[in-house]
């Protein structure tokens, strides 16, 4: 087997488990590798650390698939899976829901993989070299697992050029996908469109707080920043919101959206959208002193990576200084980030700095996160992305 031998003072994160190995930790490769290749990897004292997946083409040279010697085989995958997938049968609150994250990549030991529920769909994306030589073990083991015959890939996304990878999407097992499919979280129905809607179809990464928003919005007029097919607009008026205004860019999301309304039967006299660029309305709504008693701000990723974070920063700024100053006095705002790039407490930080430019003193009086689905493994805290907070102003 192909052996990848460290520098001096470079197996720390490695015996700590952390899954990835960067190409400048690496001192030499004993072999002719090929791109998705299992590797034993070896300290600068020749001590076995581990097996993983190398990919020459990426600058995470190694993605670990294991930290013991044992055989990475169609056993090891099955095994893998399965745990993941019980995992979620087991911990997750799925009453009256039927669309949850099945795998998260690396959280789950498996580098790569995504697979996503949606009622009788599978939706999964192999975002590595290291992963896309099991494809057809893991589409078998899935339909073993989860007994759903029908399994679609958005591999459509810029991380597997960043691989060397073509993206690729398509039925891979199955029927073909509906336009758009039925699904029911905590109760509410949706819509959802899994060959062109944003992720896998759904933001399912924010069921929790979804559920959560609606402890505050009794009775108040309620803004929704970035709504998409409406979420959280949803959740407001179940929630009994007296007026929710949601703003988007996409006609198509707040087309759904209405969709997605009186697919519940909920009061659509209750409901505004715009479609525009949410900063310029933003400011127009702040000009036409609008004030709303909470302000939903979830917009798309700023800052993918570190590198992102200062031009990230000002946007986050921004939107939240409006936010701040478009709320009446005791209101809430709900703020999110989900760009990898920014740590929760840059974010706070950056929050902390929007209320102090808008003349406002607000507190946290709750902390958010990615829902339980979405699992925060202690050895790979890049697996936490998306945070939020509830402030309240005095």
């Amino acid at each position: 087997m192909i052996e990848v031998f460290l520098k001096p003072g470079r197996e720390k994160t490695v015996r700590r488990k952390h899954p990835w190995i960067y190409s400048s930790a690496i001192l030499s490769v004993k072999g002719e590798i090929t791109s998705g290749e299992i590797v034993n990897v070896i300290s600068s004292r020749n001590g076995f650390l581990g097996k993983g997946a190398i990919n020459p083409k990426s600058s995470i040279r190694v993605r670990m698939w294991t930290h013991t010697d044992e055989t990475v085989d169609e056993k090891f995958i099955h095994e893998k899976l399965r745990i993941a997938i019980n995992f979620r049968e087991k911990n997750i609150q799925i009453l009256n829901t039927d669309c949850y994250r099945l795998v998260y990549a690396e959280s789950d030991q498996i580098p790569g993989l995504i697979v996503d529920r949606y009622a009788d769909y599978l939706v999964v994306q192999f975002l590595t070299a290291g992963i896309e030589g099991w494809r057809n073990v893991i589409i078998n083991h899935l339909v073993e697992l989860t007994s759903i015959r029908n399994i679609y890939e958005r591999s459509d996304v810029d991380v597997r050029e960043l691989e060397g990878l073509p993206k690729r999407k398509g039925i891979l097992a199955g029927k073909a996908p509906p336009e758009r499919i039925g699904i029911i979280e905590n109760g509410i129905r949706y819509w959802v469109d899994i060959i062109n809607g944003q992720k896998t179809g759904f933001y399912m990464d924010q069921r929790e707080n979804r559920k959560t928003i609606q402890k505050f919005v009794n009775d108040k007029n309620v803004l929704d920043c970035f709504s998409y097919t409406g979420g959280m607009t949803l959740n407001a008026l179940v929630g009994g919101a007296k007026h929710v205004l949601s703003m988007d860019s996409s006609k198509e999301s707040l087309d759904m959206e209405q969709e997605n309304i009186r697919l519940n039967n909920l009061d659509e006299n209750r409901t505004e959208s715009i479609c525009a660029d949410v900063f310029q309305e933003l400011r127009k709504l702040r000009d036409q002193r609008r004030s709303f008693d909470v302000v939903i701000l979830d917009p798309p990723k700023f800052a993918p990576t570190s590198a992102q974070v200062h031009a990230a920063a000002r946007g986050y700024k921004d939107i939240n200084l409006l936010g701040f100053k478009l709320l009446n006095h005791g209101g809430y705002l709900v703020t999110f980030s989900c760009s990898g790039g920014i740590s929760r407490q840059i974010f706070q930080k950056i929050i902390s700095d929007s209320a102090l430019d808008a003349g406002v003193q607000a507190s946290v009086i709750q902390t958010l996160s990615q829902s339980m689905d979405h699992p925060i493994a202690l050895n790979f805290p890049e697996g936490e992305y998306l945070k939020g907070f509830i402030c309240q102003v005095k």
